[in-house]
Formats: C-alpha cells, structure tokens, sequence
C-alpha cells in the first residue's frame, strides 16, 4: 500500500507567499524562494503553489517565477493559478512543474482538462475545489465570485474525475486558517465519491490533526498552508509524530525520538542534567 503524503500549499498572492484565512485575509508571510527552500530541508513530500492573484487579474501563470523556483524545488510542484489554456500548461511544464491545478477551469471550463489529461495525462492534472457549510449541507465555493454554487464538492469531484482530473485538492473555506483541525465529515464525503487521489487542505493547527486526518479519513495527501510557516522544522516534526502511529514518508536524519514536545509541536527544553551529557564526555584516566 502506497504510504500518504505530507504536502504544503503555497498561497502567493502578487508575489509573495501569504497566510489565508477564510479566503477573505491575506497576512504576508514572505518569498516563495525562501518557503521553498526550508520545505526541501524539512522533508516535504510535495508542494502545491497557487497564485491567488493571477485569475482574478486576468493574467497568465507567472512562468518567470515557476523557473526560478523549479530548479531548487526537489520534490513534485504542482501549480496552480491563471491557467486558461493548453500552452500554458505546455509552458508551466518547460518551467519545471511535475503537475497543474485548476480552480476556475474546473468550474467553468471542464473541457480544458479533459484536453489536458489527453495531451499531458492525467497524472499531472489535478482539480481543485473548494468547499463550504452552508445550511446543512457542504456546497462548492467560488473564490473568484464570492459564493456558493447549488452544487456539492462530492458531485464535482465525480464530474472532474470522469473530466480528466488524476487528483482533486479539496480546500475547506471554513477551516481555512482557524487552526481547528480538518473538516473530517466533509472529506470522507468527498473521498467515497472518487477512485482518484485526494489532497485535503484546511484546519491544520497542530500535528495532531494531520494524524486525525490521516487515522480518520482515506485522503491521499494532507497538506497545510499556514501551518508550516511559522515554526522551524514544522514538517519534519510532524512527520515524527504521525509516523509513530501511522506509516508515512519520513526521508530526513532528523527522528525527534526520545524528546519531549508540547501541544503545538514545539521542543521542549531538557534538563539541566541531561544538556550536560549531550555537552561532555567524561573520559577516565588512562592506567598504565
């Protein structure tokens, strides 16, 4: 059996990587070279990059930026973001991405990823939706409009895997930022619905939910966007927990066995006696 992925999602909006919260706030959180950079270190197994701003601009993928960022991205990149036609994508693929996400196309323009999955295969097409409670039920949000549609993330997810799509990125609006762990009902919704793989993402606030996630639901991939940007080896810590009860990947030196951690992940100080063992060696002297 295939072990599940830890992914990352880069939101970049007009540029720079920014914490989303409730796809309404946008806090800056900085480059994208440097998100980047620290994820390959801390043993990302994917990162999932989104211009936010592309769409809603009307502009086309920032192909400059995707070519600096590939060839220091060791792991798949997945791009989303502006992608309206077949050279874009043809384009995105020369810059370095392994896989496209569509949005918008996958609401209003389904032939483009049918299109898409026969030029590139559909192994590199992924579909993203996002999704949100109202009433009493979950229904497919637009971003770019700003409202729910009379649809359910099941039904699309369905209609986009008959369309093309090798993987669906669902996003919950409603967990987006609040650090309250995943939408698990909404997942196990979507996921019976399809054979492809799923990437959920929204909630994360401590590694505890990636493992409710990954015990609870049977989502491919999960992956955070905040949740990775604000503590140093946020990743690789995550990793250790969940592997202690769940099988991942988890390629890095860096274990975390035998140490202490508190809710959110973070280490704890040792003791005064056992910094002095890491720190010296005793020797004995030598006896001729």
């Amino acid at each position: 059996m295939l072990k599940k992925r830890i992914a990352s999602v880069l939101v970049v909006k007009d540029g720079i990587v920014v914490q989303s919260i409730g796809f309404r706030r946008y806090l800056p959180v900085g480059k994208p070279h440097i998100a980047v950079e620290f994820l390959n270190q801390w043993g990302i197994d994917e990162i999932i990059l989104l211009d936010i701003s592309a769409s809603r601009k009307g502009r086309e993928p920032d192909f400059a930026l995707i070519r600096s960022l590939a060839p220091h991205c060791r792991v798949p990149l997945t791009v989303g973001g502006g992608i309206a036609s077949l050279s874009h994508i043809h384009e995105l693929m020369h810059c370095g991405a392994d896989k496209v996400a569509f949005n918008q196309a996958a609401l209003h323009n389904p032939n483009l990823l049918s299109e898409a999955a026969l030029v590139f295969g559909d192994q590199c097409i992924v579909a993203s939706i996002d999704a949100r409670w109202v009433g009493s039920c979950y229904r497919v949000y637009d971003y770019l409009k700003g409202h729910t549609l009379e649809l359910s993330p099941s039904d699309l997810a369905i209609r986009l895997q008959a369309n093309g799509a090798g993987e669906i990125l669902l996003n919950s609006v409603d967990r987006d930022g609040m650090k309250t762990g995943f939408d698990l009902d909404l997942i196990n919704q979507t996921a019976v619905a399809v054979t492809v793989p799923l990437i959920v993402c929204g909630g994360a606030g401590v590694p505890a939910h990636f493992l409710d996630a990954l015990e609870k639901t049977s989502a491919s991939a999960i992956a955070a966007g905040n949740f990775f940007h604000f503590f140093e080896h946020s990743v690789t810590i995550t990793k250790a927990i969940a592997n202690q009860y769940h099988p991942i990947r988890h390629e890095t030196h860096a274990r975390y066995h035998a140490v202490d951690l508190d809710s959110m992940g973070r280490l704890l100080k040792k003791s005064d006696a056992s910094l002095e063992l890491l720190l010296y060696q005793k020797i004995e002297a030598e006896v001729i």
